[in-house]
């Protein structure tokens, strides 16, 4: 089913390169949409990204390079969205073709702002997707180490396993391994908060916190997802499956994690502002914190987000970091 299959990759980012990496070592042929037409005519004449991970070096015969979303869309039956949750509905509005036939596979780190749902919720209410042709990319995998075809591990989930099936075998190479789930909402939701506390992860470093504090503070941080995911969507799941706890490790001491990196910097004194424009890539994390604090928010009984609330309060709130991380170091065990 996979090789029948024809794929597209929405967005231009490292992420987006990575998986455009990972298909091409299977198919003959990969649609990429990116809306810089700049972009692409340097990746037609030098075969590699200029902005991300720039030492993978494309074949361009199997590039269809488009900056025109609806020719994409058009091109493919498998549409994979990699554009940062804060601009995918802008570039959506964009799109004007009939999608209701495609498989759309969210490989977004987060939840589209404009209408507080996950990526594949706003598929289903606003572009008649039907939910077993919705999934999900779950790591834990860093698009760098893709890069260096280092040894890495995705999850792929669907409500409709061979779809999943099929979309991982597109994915699958000899660095890259694959498993398929049917937590289509865990994992999505999982993917989102795992940014939130690498940034908190971060701050914490950024503070001066050492390793003993920054093992209580993942360890909670689990614990803390298994929660909030329990709250959203309830259903039987291991919350230490890689999709989960793997990701969450992997973003939260990683020194590739960009999420980490931008709470490092507000740890050590700078701006949400600053922060952002020392650093070229988007840290989904920041959006994701008033998504999760927002929909908690909203529910009757509120869950208990320690975590999420104290770099909430940083971010949107402009209150002092070392002393947010004091408070919060006497609510964890």
């Amino acid at each position: 089913m996979a090789s029948e299959l024809k794929y597209a990759v929405f967005g231009s980012g490292s992420w987006a390169t990575a998986i455009v990496k990972m298909l091409c070592e299977n198919l003959n042929e990969v649609g990429w949409y990116m809306r810089n037409k700049q972009t692409i005519d340097y990746i037609k004449k030098h075969q590699h990204n200029p902005s991300y991970l720039s030492s993978v070096e494309f074949n361009l015969s199997q590039l269809k390079l488009s900056n025109d979303i609806n020719n994409t869309a058009n091109y493919a039956d498998v549409l994979i969205f990699v554009i940062p949750s804060a601009f995918v509905f802008k570039e959506l509005e964009k799109l004007t073709i009939d999608i209701t036939d495609k498989i759309v596979v969210s490989a977004v780190k987060g939840i589209i702002p404009e209408t507080g749902l996950l990526v594949g919720e706003h598929f289903h209410d606003n572009y008649k997707i039907p939910f077993e042709n919705i999934g999900v990319i779950a790591g834990p995998c860093h698009a760098e180490e893709v890069a260096l075809e280092r040894l890495s591990y995705l999850t792929i989930s669907c409500a409709d396993p061979k779809k999943a099936q099929a979309i991982a075998d597109a994915l699958s190479s000899d660095y890259i391994k694959t498993k398929i789930s049917d937590d289509i909402i865990g994992t999505e939701y999982a993917v989102m908060l795992k940014n939130i506390y690498a940034i908190a992860a971060g701050i914490a470093h950024g503070l001066g916190y050492g390793d003993n504090f920054q093992s209580v503070l993942m360890s909670n941080a689990i614990r803390e997802m298994k929660r909030f995911i329990k709250k959203m969507h309830k259903m039987k799941r291991n919350i230490n499956n890689s999709a989960y706890l793997g990701d969450l490790l992997v973003t939260g001491y990683s020194v590739f994690s960009r999420n980490r990196m931008f709470g490092n910097m507000i740890g050590k004194g700078y701006t949400v502002k600053s922060a952002m424009m020392e650093m070229s890539m988007v840290a989904e994390g920041y959006y994701a914190t008033k998504s999760a604090h927002l929909l908690n928010e909203k529910n009757k009984k509120k869950t208990r987000l320690p975590i999420i609330n104290a770099v909430y309060a940083i971010l949107y709130e402009g209150k002092d970091a070392k002393k947010e991380f004091k408070k919060l170091t006497e609510k964890l065990d």
